[in-house]
């Protein structure tokens, strides 16, 4: 299989941390938001990656090479200027071998542990251009429950709320490519139009997902793989 990794993002709310790196280079344990994601993408069986890239590319292509030693191989299509994300894929789809149809798309920022396989068995079963991934939406904030006279029911932290968000991975066919704006957001552009066709397609999942906004995002993730380590070392005793 085949990637394009989204990796030019200037990480605005990461400063400083985004001074002299671009965001997917940010370090959660000593390992950039990128390492785990191209180790998540050699798991699930892609060997050819394409990175988007453009602010601080160079720190991206110093650290990973040519991909060798992350069992894939990788190249680096890199913007002389801004394209937005719609753009930047569709320059990034010019650098990929034309050997295969299905194209797996992620945001730089990302990280999970998803298994691929059921997501690309819809994508490929409905005839889809795009398929999104998506995960629940949980509030930021403690919920309050309380009765008709007053009286506080109880409290939940941060429970999850009846909606989906765009977990920013996608699977798309090649025809995709055509349809991506030179300049632009594809979620602006390219996904409306495929709404209107009834060729975008959901996949939702609980599957551990967690993307790196903030500086608060960076604590929060820290914690949660430092527990799953511990979980695992605990299992495995």
């Amino acid at each position: 299989m085949q990637a394009i990794i989204l990796a030019g993002g200037k990480g605005e709310r990461l400063r400083p941390y985004t001074n002299d790196r671009p965001k997917p280079m940010v370090e959660i344990m000593n390992v950039p938001i990128m390492g785990y994601q191209v180790q998540w993408l050699a798991s699930q069986g892609v060997r050819d990656v394409v990175v988007s890239c453009g602010y601080r590319y160079e720190v991206i292509q110093d650290y990973f090479g040519d991909g060798q030693k992350w069992g894939v191989r990788m190249r680096y299509a890199v913007e002389e200027e801004p394209l937005g994300r719609g753009g930047g894929l569709k320059y990034a789809f010019q650098h990929l071998p034309p050997s295969e149809e299905l194209v797996i798309a992620t945001n730089g920022d990302v990280i999970t542990n998803l298994s691929l396989t059921s997501m690309v068995e819809l994508h490929e079963s409905t005839g889809a251009v795009a398929t999104v991934l998506l995960v629940p939406y949980f509030s930021q904030y403690g919920i309050v429950e309380v009765a008709d006279d007053g009286r506080v029911l109880g409290f939940q932290e941060k429970p999850e709320l009846p909606y989906w968000i765009n977990g920013g991975v996608y699977i798309f066919s090649r025809e995709m490519a055509r349809l991506l704006p030179d300049r632009g957001d594809h979620e602006n552009t390219t996904f409306p139009d495929l709404v209107q066709q009834g060729k975008l397609m959901a996949y939702t999942t609980r599957s551990f997902w967690k993307s790196v906004d903030t500086v608060k995002d960076m604590s929060e993730i820290t914690k949660e793989l430092e527990r799953r380590l511990m979980s695992t070392f605990l299992n495995g005793a």
